[in-house]
């Protein structure tokens, strides 16, 4: 136990921007005000264990696209707005702004073009 305080403090007294940095660290830009501004409101339904859902959080996740996954198998009110709202028996369905577009399926040509179109129609 001795050992291990003395190397805590050797540590901070040697690297002391460490400790002193870490709350200074840079937030994630999809945390930012202006990613949000920049695209509507994104929801991908989706399961764990589809192919094309971990394509589509690839890719948002890549091009820092936020968004909102909700897992059909984990939610059951997401399950209930997939088949009934959305009328799909599959994943992922992605959800642009306010319903403005729905796609089933993902291509990321697709959901750039309907992205652009939601965005002119602001």
């Amino acid at each position: 136990m001795r050992i291990l305080m003395t190397a805590i403090l050797a540590v901070t007294l040697v690297c002391p921007g460490l400790v002193a940095g870490a709350e200074q660290l840079p937030q994630s830009p999809l945390g930012s005000h202006s990613v949000q501004t920049k695209y509507p409101k994104v929801v991908l339904f989706s399961t764990s264990w589809c192919p094309h859902c971990k394509a589509a959080k690839e890719y948002f996740t890549r091009n820092n696209i936020p968004f909102i996954n909700r897992d059909v198998e984990l939610d059951s009110a997401a399950m209930e707005m997939v088949t009934g709202k959305y009328k799909s028996q599959g994943v992922p369905v992605i959800v642009i702004g306010e319903d403005a577009k729905v796609l089933k399926g993902f291509d990321q040509a697709r959901f750039e073009k309907a992205l652009d179109e939601v965005r002119k129609k602001k």
